[in-house]
């Protein structure tokens, strides 16, 4: 249940200041949880407040709406630097293992993203998250007068494996060893980052 040192809008004194962050953050992990598992349209700010332990009104009153928290929890942090900073001459296998690697969370975010991107917000996100996470990073390694493109194309690529494996779930695909997909699709990844 909220208190109403919970919904202070104020700063409050330190107890309750504590107590707002405890909630704040009750509610941010819930939310990430349930619009993972479930999707954005699937879970409704109730949801998201009786698995937080707080009243509905406090998720409102710390984060404005669902979009909102919606924004502010699903995060897809790919962290490619490590993997880029290697030769790029076998970057495409590389980068296709990393992302087959990719743990539960990040699916989670994926495909709630995904599946939400008919809202204006959400969609907007999901362009920021695949240009500056994943075409922006690889194109400042690509060289040539089309990086940009061959960038781009090579963002959709990855996409397109995501989804098929993701959304699809190809059985085939599915049931292949990752050393494998990483190798033939990481081939023809890396035709376009180094174009021969």
């Amino acid at each position: 249940m909220s208190t109403t040192s919970d919904a202070a809008p104020d700063g409050g004194s330190g107890t309750d200041s504590g107590r707002r962050g405890d909630s704040r953050t009750a509610i941010r992990t819930a939310a990430e949880r349930l619009f993972a598992e479930r999707g954005y349209a699937a879970t409704s700010v109730r949801d998201i407040a009786a698995a937080a332990a707080v009243d509905p009104a406090l998720v409102i009153r710390h984060f404005t709406g669902k979009e909102p928290l919606f924004l502010a929890t699903m995060q897809l942090d790919l962290e490619l630097e490590a993997v880029l900073d290697g030769p790029v001459e076998s970057l495409g296998p590389r980068l296709i293992a990393y992302l087959l690697d990719a743990d539960e969370h990040t699916r989670g975010v994926f495909l709630a993203l995904l599946r939400a991107s008919d809202t204006d917000d959400v969609g907007t996100r999901l362009r920021e998250v695949h240009d500056a996470g994943f075409v922006e990073p690889l194109r400042r390694r690509l060289t040539g007068p089309d990086r940009d493109l061959r960038a781009s194309l090579a963002g959709a690529l990855v996409g397109g494996l995501l989804y098929a494996l993701w959304v699809v779930g190809d059985e085939r695909l599915l049931a292949t060893d990752h050393a494998d997909l990483a190798r033939h699709y990481g081939r023809v990844l890396q035709d376009l980052i180094t174009p021969t």
